[in-house]
């Protein structure tokens, strides 16, 4: 018995520091109607109905991917952007600023930009290098390279990761693309910067050499493909944008950044070299579909261009056999395959190694640049944050007295049984708001309610608890045997009760939207920290309680 106690308590006050820790390190994050912000509605403008509904979802689709990556890009912490049923986007951006909010409208209300450009040699940036390095040292905008001896740290990869193969839909051979009838586009797996000066990350020594030190090859070709440190990023992009920088970038040239999925693995980050001439914009883009090769199985992307977009492509392919054309989408490069043959207005990409998801996103990003109807923002909702901070107010008001009137009833009416009770609830609390943390989840007021409705079933748990407990007391049976079979008695009609709440809350959350998801969430949550406390918890708490006092001592409840 004593044993069994022991293995319960050390369990309780694992999750006890668990929570603690997380609440501690991740901390509670407040939703819009809590800390302010703004949300959005934004749905397909369409005032002819000239979309058919397939159309319209896969415009949301689309818009969906685009919106995404801009709003990322802001830098408003915690945004939450989901698509809400077929035909509508939400957007959430809480504790944003007036400014954050305005900058955020025009980018979710600028159309998308999808450009093919050709990736420029290495070479042509080597001249430009040593320039740009002295004309950082003479505006004084330096820091200092912070070196990663660790045994852990990254090191740049010696290769780009393999982007895809280009290809005619028809072709099917090697034989057929050397008959002329085929366009291949191989995959850039050994390509990037040239060997030289520029190239070779660390061949300058930082202090003289601020800007081009912290680009590292980004494969063994001469591509103007290079890695910069993800502790490096921000200062880079930095120095990109002093307008001593841009004057001394080649002429006709841009640097664009990747969109580097792995980043985090790896520890950098992408940039090309690309011409500031786009061989052809995603306005000629007819359409782009992600499927599985029926030969090979492997994922697939199948696109075709307008007539006249394909002899655009065609004539721009066959000036580039042999480099890399990015696939940029606002500024951010998503691929960029070698060009191997001549194009026309049909082709697809082979993803190699990806998977069918990899080319399912880069389907819709390619399909971004050709939106069918524009986006428009139908609803928005601004939440101030003294607002905000009023609610919070109102819900802590609210939160303490009905949780001091719980443990009046519960004490007043169980007597110390109900005391253990009350024990048992505040652990609940705690679990409820370390998952939350947990989970990255936001404390909306719709979750505050979620919430105390959550406590009013952990005590109903433990009411159901102490009636047969009191049935079994009645009886005549000891206290330990009647604690015993209360528990195990009242266990099917509390299951029944928390499953059928949880499965409205999982409704909830599979069609509801913003705040109705927020309760739903919270409820989950406290459904299942409650039948842990009402079960396990205080049940522990009643086997210490009646380890140290006779048998037969009648039980306080």
């Amino acid at each position: 018995m004593l044993k069994d106690i022991k293995a319960r308590l050390a369990l309780i006050a694992a999750l006890v520091l668990l929570s603690g820790w997380l609440i501690y390190d991740r901390g509670i994050t407040f939703g819009l109607d809590l800390q302010g912000g703004t949300q959005l509605a934004l749905e397909v403008d369409d005032p002819d109905n000239a979309l058919t509904a397939e159309q319209r979802s896969d415009a949301i689709d689309r818009a969906l991917r685009v919106i995404r990556t801009r709003v990322n890009e802001l830098g408003v912490a915690e945004p939450l952007i989901q698509k809400s049923g077929q035909e509508r986007i939400v957007i959430e951006l809480p504790g944003a600023t007036d400014d954050e909010q305005r900058r955020a409208k025009d980018v979710i209300s600028r159309s998308a930009a999808l450009q093919f450009q050709i990736v420029q040699p290495a070479a042509e940036m080597a001249a430009a290098l040593p320039r740009i390095d002295r004309a950082i040292l003479a505006a004084g905008d330096i820091a200092p390279i912070a070196a990663d001896t660790s045994p852990g740290a990254a090191t740049p990869p010696t290769s780009t990761p393999e982007l895809g193969l280009f290809q005619t839909a028809d072709s099917t051979s090697a034989d057929s693309t050397a008959a002329g009838d085929s366009t291949v586009l191989a995959a850039a797996t050994d390509t990037a910067a040239a060997d030289t000066p520029s190239a070779a990350a660390g061949t300058a020594e930082p202090s003289n050499a601020p800007f081009s030190s912290r680009l590292a090859p980004g494969s063994t070709g001469p591509e103007g493909v290079f890695l910069v440190s993800n502790a490096d990023a921000a200062l880079v992009e930095r120095y990109l944008s002093l307008p001593e920088v841009q004057a001394l970038i080649p002429r006709g040239m841009d640097l664009r950044w990747g969109v580097d999925q792995d980043s985090e693995l790896t520890g950098y980050r992408s940039l090309f070299l690309l011409d500031e001439d786009p061989l052809i914009t995603g306005e000629e883009l007819v359409d782009a579909q992600a499927q599985r090769d029926p030969q090979l199985g492997q994922p697939i992307v199948l696109f075709e261009f307008s007539r006249r977009g394909g002899r655009e492509f065609e004539r721009g392919t066959g000036q580039n056999v042999g480099n890399l054309m990015a696939i940029v989408l606002d500024d951010r490069v998503f691929s960029a395959p070698i060009i191997q043959s001549q194009i026309g207005n049909r082709g697809q990409i082979e993803m190699g190694g990806g998977t069918i998801e990899a080319a399912s996103d880069l389907a819709l990003v390619l399909r971004a640049g050709a939106l069918p109807a524009p986006i428009e923002i139908v609803e928005e909702r601004s939440v101030g944050p003294s607002l905000g901070q009023d609610a919070i107010e109102r819900a802590r008001v609210a939160g303490v007295i009905g949780i001091g009137l719980i443990v009046l009833l519960m004490v007043g009416y169980y007597k110390f049984s109900g005391l253990l009770a009350v024990g048992a609830l505040s652990l609940y609390v705690l679990f409820v708001l370390a998952a939350l943390a947990g989970v990255d989840a936001d404390l909306t007021l719709p979750g505050i309610a979620g919430l105390v409705l959550s406590i009013g079933m952990a005590v109903d748990a433990n009411v159901l608890i102490f009636e047969r407990i009191r049935e079994e007391v009645a009886e005549g049976k000891n206290a330990r045997v009647a604690v015993s079979e209360g528990f195990d008695l009242a266990m099917s009609a509390i299951v029944d009760a928390q499953l059928t709440t949880l499965i409205s809350a999982f409704v909830l959350f599979q069609f509801g939207t913003g705040p109705v998801r927020g309760f739903a969430v919270t409820l989950a949550i406290g459904l299942l920290a409650s039948m842990f406390t009402a079960i396990f918890v205080t049940r522990t708490f009643f086997m210490l309680y009646l380890d140290r006092r006779p048998a037969t001592r009648e039980i306080s409840i």
